[in-house]
């Protein structure tokens, strides 16, 4: 069974540690890591790898708190293995799969084996295949903890943001269940429901948009959400189902960065996109043409260090990118006023709470025909129970949601049939 968490992300505790990299990542113990990057200098990097047709990133924030955003496809485990612990100094604080794709997530496995995390955050989408419910069972069994993106539950119309330390900030502006329900696209679900987040240091930052398409696209412009960065990471490998001209408006990015692989089958980015780039004067980074593209920031400026550079530029070449200035949220979220305005909520990362559920009713009342509630379900699936049949039981306490009445739970899923409630 799958354990994914819904919950609050929180503060990271450093793991143990290992030496010399190994030829074979699964030989490596967990408990025996040690890392040789460099100590943290008080700046925000940014580490688009080249993995080919898939998209993995790393985030190192000034005090040294890591999240890697994907992990590629399978083919890139190697060299994953081999670079990322060139750049930590300890083990992942922080994993976000923006969706269930396998060039997203296809090394997670080697990745892990080799320098460990301690969260995972994935967006929870009915739809995902089940090859990747098989990897979060994995790595559950590691005790990595697998959270999903929930706004605060005392301020529901503002974005998630996780603090990472020193002015940097990761907001989360999709998806945001249960608040807003998962956009409907019969052929895209997954795509459209990427985790598109905003990196924010100072007056710069950094747009994450997974595969994210037009469609979300559109949403997020219609709900005025806060997307304007200095760098866009573009969306979908620069399909031309992404990254509309509106968009990139909005955005109002000096740079962007596509993920992609040389000759791929899917022919991205689509030239269409190209030139919506260009119409918008961005100056464009590609992985199958730059290789790695390092991203700095001291909070004033973004400063981009292609690994390869364009015949006839200067070795020597660096791209500046002055901050836009810090972006203030709206004063409404979805469409509905805020009953007073409050500023963001930080959310530390810290482990998730467990809450107990309110004890079952004895079985002689459940099997009362006046039994009026309350009734069990788990977020993972779609049907509910009466709280002390064996379906409730194995209901895990992270994954628990409770109706206190038969119609609010016929709403949202179906009557279990084990015990017909």
């Amino acid at each position: 069974m799958s354990s994914r968490l819904l919950a609050l992300l929180g503060t990271l505790l450093v793991l143990g540690a290992c030496k010399e990299p190994a030829p074979d990542p699964a030989a490596r113990a967990p408990e025996a890591r040690r890392y040789f990057g460099a100590a943290p200098d008080g700046k925000l990097r940014v580490y688009f790898f080249d993995v080919g047709q898939g998209d993995a990133a790393l985030i190192v924030a000034p005090n040294g708190t890591t999240v890697l955003v994907d992990s590629g496809p399978e083919s890139a485990s190697r060299h994953l293995v081999n670079r990322l612990p060139e750049l930590l100094t300890k083990p992942l604080d922080l994993v976000v799969l923006t969706h269930p794709h396998v060039d997203h997530h296809g090394a997670l496995d080697a990745v892990l084996r080799r320098v460990g995390a301690r969260q995972l955050m994935e967006p929870q989408l009915p739809t995902a295949p089940p090859d990747y419910d098989a990897l979060l069972t994995k790595l559950g069994e590691r005790r990595v903890q697998v959270v999903s993106p929930a706004p605060p539950t005392s301020t529901p119309n503002a974005p998630q943001r996780i603090n990472l330390g020193d002015g940097v900030s990761l907001t989360i502006l999709w998806p945001r269940a249960p608040s807003e329900p998962l956009l409907d696209a019969p052929t895209a679900a997954l795509e459209v429901n990427s985790i598109v987040m905003r990196l924010s240091y100072g007056e710069t930052s950094v747009l994450f948009t997974g595969d994210a398409l037009a469609q979300t696209e559109e949403y997020l412009l219609a709900r005025e959400v806060p997307v304007q960065s200095t760098l866009l990471k573009v969306g979908a490998h620069g399909l031309d189902t992404a990254t509309t001209a509106p968009f990139l408006t909005r955005v109002g990015a000096r740079a962007a960065v596509i993920s992609v692989g040389a000759g791929n089958a899917f022919k991205a980015p689509a030239p269409a996109t190209l030139e919506r780039l260009k119409a918008a004067h961005l100056e464009v980074f590609r992985t199958d043409e730059h290789g790695e593209v390092q991203v700095v920031s001291d909070g004033k400026s973004l400063v981009i260090s292609p690994q390869r550079l364009k015949q006839g530029t200067p070795s020597d070449m660096r791209y500046t990118l002055v901050g836009q200035g810090p972006t203030p949220l709206p004063d409404f979220w979805a469409g509905k006023p805020l009953v007073e305005k409050k500023p963001v909520v930080e959310q530390p990362v810290e482990p998730v709470k467990m809450t107990e559920a309110p004890a079952a009713p004895p079985k002689d009342e459940r099997n009362n025909k006046k039994y009026k509630g309350p009734y069990h379900a788990s977020r993972k699936r779609d049907k509910f129970h009466i709280p002390d049949c064996d379906g409730a039981r194995k209901i895990h306490a992270e994954n628990l949601i409770i109706y206190k009445t038969r119609e609010e739970a016929i709403r949202e899923r179906r009557p279990a049939q084990d015990c017909n409630p």
